[in-house]
């Protein structure tokens, strides 16, 4: 999504340990676990795969040690490579946290593509999308929250901003779906940008209390069986549909 608002990621770890606890997020699978120190030293790299080998350790630290521990130094010793490595094929901090970014768009842009069928109907489709985006954003919190650090990335690098532009494509594609219009990405009606600017905040709304542990005091109010995927379905259905849930 091409303009991103800001996150908090560093001191949200105690808040999305409470979320998961107080609500179950049905088809959310948990964030991989790092590596042994001990096999972090002795994975071997071939030739032309240390660049991957270093967004793959930098993605390990990010998610469980926050941004704020997230340095050129922590991703070269989980790695188990020298500390110049990093430096060399990133420049800097911001080159390498903006390539994780960019890393990061690609998987939750294809989480949500993978999510729709072609053939179902739209209000299906956004839903199944909607899901997605949480469902992605929950398994990967720390990762989420880089997307969205716009001060902490260089958008003009190619990678990123290719990554960003097709994540918006996606939203602008299902926000023209759902008007049943063509929508030029570079050309908004102020009656487009609205779609995309309420759709966008409202799932992205859900998601930052869900990261945030804020929507563990409504569901501890509702029926047992009631959980974050539940909650968020009713929600969606009111605005997609236009009626609740049973009615």
């Amino acid at each position: 999504m091409k303009k991103q608002g800001p996150a908090r990621t560093g001191t949200r770890t105690r808040a999305i340990g409470a979320a998961r606890r107080g609500a179950s997020a049905g088809t959310v699978h948990k964030p991989r676990r790092s590596r042994s120190a001990g096999s972090r030293q002795q994975t071997p790299y071939h030739h032309g795969a240390l660049r991957a080998a270093l967004l793959e350790a930098a993605e390990r630290v990010l998610e469980r040690d926050g941004l704020a521990g997230l340095t050129l130094r922590a991703v070269a010793r989980e790695a188990g490579v020298s500390h110049a490595a990093p430096a060399h094929h990133f420049g800097d901090l911001t080159g390498l946290l903006s390539e994780l970014a960019a890393i990061g768009f690609r998987q939750f842009d294809a989480a949500m593509v993978a999510a729709c069928a072609p053939d179902a109907p739209f209000p299906d489709r956004a839903l199944a999308r909607a899901k997605a985006y949480v469902t992605y954003a929950y398994a990967h919190p720390g990762m989420y929250g880089l997307m969205f650090r716009a001060e902490r990335l260089d958008m003009s690098r190619p990678s990123l901003h290719a990554a960003a532009e097709a994540s918006f494509a996606g939203l602008a594609g299902a926000i023209a779906a759902s008007r049943h219009e063509h929508i030029e990405q570079e050309a908004l009606t102020l009656e487009q940008g609205a779609a995309i600017a309420r759709a966008w905040s409202l799932v992205h709304g859900f998601t930052m209390l869900l990261l945030d542990g804020r929507l563990s005091d409504i569901l501890r109010r509702l029926p047992k069986e009631t959980d974050v995927k539940t909650l968020l379905e009713a929600m969606l259905k009111v605005t997609i549909v236009g009626k609740p849930q049973g009615t």
